[in-house]
């Protein structure tokens, strides 16, 4: 039963901090540069949650080899990302390299 205190509450905390802040906006007029701000706000966060799992793919230290198929596929994606401006591309042309890669070193 603690349990379920444990998961309701924090269930009424997480909806309480989201809808305070969905309610803001129709009071209070942030400025232009702070707007402008917070669209970086999301590739940040990709950015730091992907940069770790792919520099470091055992979560110990770090392995920039070419035998790395993390990095060798994140380097081919954000190549194709640039090159074709298209996502599913970039996600399907990503996804295929990392496998072709990782299968290719395991061949070694």
């Amino acid at each position: 039963m603690q349990t379920v205190y444990l998961v309701g509450g924090m269930m009424l905390v997480t909806f309480f901090i989201r809808y305070s802040l969905l309610m803001l906006p129709a009071r209070i007029r942030f400025p232009a540069a702070f707007q402008k701000a917070l669209g970086y706000v999301p590739p940040a966060v990709l950015t730091a949650i992907v940069v770790p799992a792919v520099l470091m793919p055992d979560g110990r230290q770090m392995h920039l080899s070419w035998r790395n198929p993390y990095l060798i596929g994140a380097l081919l994606t954000v190549l194709l990302g640039r090159l074709s401006r298209n996502m599913l591309v970039t996600i399907v042309g990503g996804m295929a390299a990392f496998m072709l890669w990782q299968w290719a070193v395991g061949a070694f």
